[in-house]
């Protein structure tokens, strides 16, 4: 059970509205808290001594929207929630738990500027400040967590278990793919969802293929370089080591560090080296192609 749930929380999935836009996710925020306030009145939320509840609760709103922002950007300056494309189940919840205690924070912290600072100095204030931030600000967060929910579920990625993107709903066909070769009467033709990788030997470049369920080794004289250059045009095809070209797209699993990754691909428990140089594209684009 252990293992499924670390797998479900380390799913790939969207960065939250909020936190990707964080002006424009703040701004909505406030405008939301502030017509929910002046509405439904909740959790004994009261006017000030000195404004009327409408003024009362725009100083709550707008002034702690200032906060968020300044916190959403600060957070973001740390590489853990940096990378929007690297987002998962786990840093969404994280960050909204984050942004909500904050947004808490920051109301107990006005308090003192909008209301009698003499009557706030405790514990049960601040519990009730942080409390009444997630009983309200947990709806418009949560809602833009909630409407990337398909993004949970298989039927919403594109075949092979990727992630499904904006315009990839329907797939085009496949164009086939010709290799031309050194030799002038030697030639190789695949189409990308057959390429599982190409690896560099010698004079020589070999295919590895897989054609009707079945892999198959096809070689043909040229160099790595070259058909890296004729290769160009599939986004997912990568060239991760010097001797080795990659389909992004059926890479399993990945170990290893910054310094290098051993990576599994689909097939015969086929394992590729990722150089050191290339970690970070790997990870870039990989990301794009995997829940």
């Amino acid at each position: 059970m252990a293992p499924e749930i670390y797998k479900w929380f380390n799913k790939k999935f969207p960065q939250n509205f909020i936190i990707k836009n964080p002006f424009t996710g703040t701004l909505l925020i406030a405008l939301f808290v502030f017509g929910f306030t002046i509405l439904y009145k909740p959790l004994n939320t009261h006017a000030s001594g000195a404004l009327s509840y409408e003024a009362t609760m725009g100083c709550y709103s707008f002034l702690s929207g200032i906060f968020l922002f300044l916190c959403v950007r600060i957070l973001k300056t740390f590489r853990y929630f940096s990378d929007n494309k690297d987002w998962t189940i786990f840093k969404e919840i994280l960050s909204v738990f984050i942004v909500l205690f904050i947004l808490g924070v920051a109301i107990y912290l006005l308090g003192f500027l909008i209301e009698q600072s003499k009557k706030r100095w405790n514990i049960t204030t601040f519990i009730g400040s942080v409390e009444g931030a997630f009983l309200v600000g947990i709806i418009p967060m949560a809602f833009f967590t909630v409407i990337n929910y398909r993004y949970l579920f298989p039927e919403s990625s594109d075949y092979e278990g990727n992630i499904a993107r904006p315009g990839m709903e329907i797939q085009p066909p496949e164009n086939l793919i010709q290799i031309s070769s050194q030799l002038k009467k030697e030639e190789l033709s695949f189409y990308p969802g057959e390429f599982i990788y190409a690896e560099s030997d010698g004079n020589y470049v070999v295919f590895y293929l897989n054609k009707d369920n079945v892999v198959k080794k096809e070689i043909i004289r040229n160099s790595i370089n070259n058909i890296e250059q004729q290769l160009s045009g599939i986004p997912y095809f990568l060239r991760i080591h010097r001797a080795f070209i990659v389909n992004l797209k059926k890479v399993r699993s990945k170990q290893g560090n910054t310094l290098g990754y051993l990576i599994k691909l689909a097939g015969p428990e086929f394992k590729i080296p990722v150089s050191r140089k290339n970690t970070r594209i790997f990870n870039e684009l990989s990301a794009l192609y995997h829940s």
